[in-house]
Formats: structure tokens, C-alpha cells, sequence
């Protein structure tokens, strides 16, 4: 199994940055726009359409506001295995790390997915810090 992990230093607090992380239904607008180009919920799911046109279907399995950990998995996609956490992390007073994990079968998928991580990063420091 495949295990890629990010982390990004956010020059925003980590209350403020969980309250998007948290909100599971919005991800494509409050983390990620732009990388995610449309997101709705359909029976307690969310389907999400990438910048790629790849989409996919994806169930929250924990959202933990004491740890603010945020867990889901990829229930219809290319992964047979996909599970993935983000967790934030205060840094100081006004900063925050947002460290994201996933592991995921088949192995031959982490370039591709570690690529679109790497692109999503990106984009999530930047809304986040707005």
C-alpha cells in the first residue's frame, strides 16, 4: 500500500483553518477552488469534479473538533483502497500546519495521485491564508 503525506505551513490560525477543513460539504469552494471545480452531496457523500474532469465519490468517516482531524475515504473511483486524513495542527498563535496523509491501492496510482497533492497544496495554502 501506498502512504503520501503533505504538510504545509499556513500563516493562519488553526481554528480558522479547521473551520474550512471541517466543512466537508464545501471543500471545492472554502479549500480547494479551482483544483475542485464542483462539489455536491448526494446521500451523505460528497461528489467532487477535479480540474482534470476526474471525479469522485467520497464519505466523511470522522471529523474530530477536538483533534482537528478530519478523516474520508474514496468510496467510486480509480483507487480499490483509498483512506485519507487531514489533520491541522496549531503552530504559534496566528499559524497552523496542515499535515494530509493518504494511503491508497493500487501502488501504481501514487504518482499521479502524489502529483495532484502536490497541485492541491498549492491551492489550499492559498485560500487558506486569505
Amino acid at each position: 500500500m501506498a502512504t503520501l503525506r503533505r504538510e504545509i505551513s499556513l500563516d493562519a490560525p488553526a481554528d480558522k483553518v479547521w473551520s474550512a477543513i471541517r466543512d466537508f460539504e464545501h471543500v471545492h469552494t472554502r479549500v480547494a477552488p479551482g483544483f475542485l471545480t464542483a462539489g455536491r452531496i448526494d446521500k451523505g457523500d460528497r461528489i467532487l469534479t477535479f480540474f482534470n474532469g476526474m471525479v469522485a465519490r467520497e464519505r466523511l468517516v470522522t471529523s474530530d473538533d477536538a483533534s482537528h482531524r478530519l478523516v474520508y475515504s474514496v468510496v467510486e473511483g480509480q483507487a480499490s483502497h483509498y483512506s485519507a486524513a487531514v489533520e491541522i495542527l496549531p503552530d504559534g498563535k496566528d499559524r497552523s500546519r496542515l499535515v494530509w496523509t493518504i494511503d491508497l491501492l493500487p501502488n501504481e496510482l501514487a504518482p499521479t495521485i502524489g502529483g495532484m497533492m502536490d497541485q492541491a497544496t498549492g491551492v489550499m495554502k492559498k485560500t487558506l491564508e486569505a
